[in-house]
């Protein structure tokens, strides 16, 4: 349901239940919770988040949610549990791409716009359509209008029309669009460059990104204040700076 794989400084996990469309069923939240707080402890630097099958993932499970017959408390507590999945994406100390080789739906767009970067196939294609059977997608449209402008995101909740790769791409919600079997090469690529860089700076950038990002511009500028302060007495920027300086590779630890 959820296969792990290292390589280097990346793992990749794919959401592996092709049956359900890789739908984000209680059995795969819990197994996404569990592997985020497994990577998290180790020294990977970088995090790729794929799908097998015909979909990347198409949303919650509507099985599941139907099981629940309207019962609000377990509906919150499934909305919870897949808020606090976005979460851990969210404060992992690692980047994490979404590697979309289709469909990307509901909650499936949610979890694409959560993940730091996203590199798309040509065929991919991205909806929030709960409005189709009258469920407006009200937590994925948290994730989203944090990535794509208002009116976009707000006509995607309102209509259920899907982005092409290519709309997604200017829209903002993926980062570069991709010939399907250059897929897997480039993002492994960019998560390559990525691993590249000092650790470190990463975490701190990363961190500093997300909790910037909806404070407003006095405060945050306090919190990037500090988060630079905080890389600038990391030893390995100091040894980055020289080395810039004496024009040669730095020498990181």
């Amino acid at each position: 349901m959820l296969q792990t794989e290292r390589d280097g400084a990346t793992v990749t996990f794919t959401l592996d239940d092709d049956a359900r469309l890789n739908a984000l069923s209680d059995e795969m939240l819990d197994r996404l919770a569990a592997a985020l707080d497994e990577v998290a402890a180790s020294d990977a630097r970088v995090v790729i988040l794929a799908a097998a099958g015909r979909a990347f993932c198409a949303g919650h499970d509507l099985r599941e949610i139907r099981d629940r017959d309207g019962d609000p408390a377990a509906l919150a507590d499934l909305f919870d549990r897949c808020t606090a999945v976005m979460g851990r994406i969210r404060d992992l100390p690692q980047p994490v791409i979404a590697r979309v080789h289709g469909l990307a739906t509901a909650a499936g767009c949610q979890l694409v716009a959560t993940c730091d970067m996203a590199v798309a196939s040509e065929r991919a294609r991205f909806g929030v359509n709960g409005v189709d059977i009258g469920l407006f997608c009200s937590t994925p449209m948290v994730a989203l209008s944090r990535n794509v402008g208002r009116k976009k995101a707000f006509e995607m909740l309102a209509t259920g029309r899907f982005l092409s790769a290519e709309e997604a791409e200017a829209a903002g919600l993926v980062n570069r669009v991709v010939a399907p079997e250059a897929l897997v090469d480039e993002t492994a690529a960019l998560a390559g460059t990525v691993a590249s860089k000092l650790p470190a700076a990463v975490r701190i950038g990363k961190g500093a990104f997300h909790a910037q990002a909806e404070r407003p511009v006095d405060e945050a500028y306090r919190l990037t204040r500090d988060a630079m302060v905080e890389n600038l007495s990391d030893d390995d920027t100091g040894e980055g700076i020289t080395a810039f300086l004496e024009k040669r590779p730095p020498r990181w630890t």
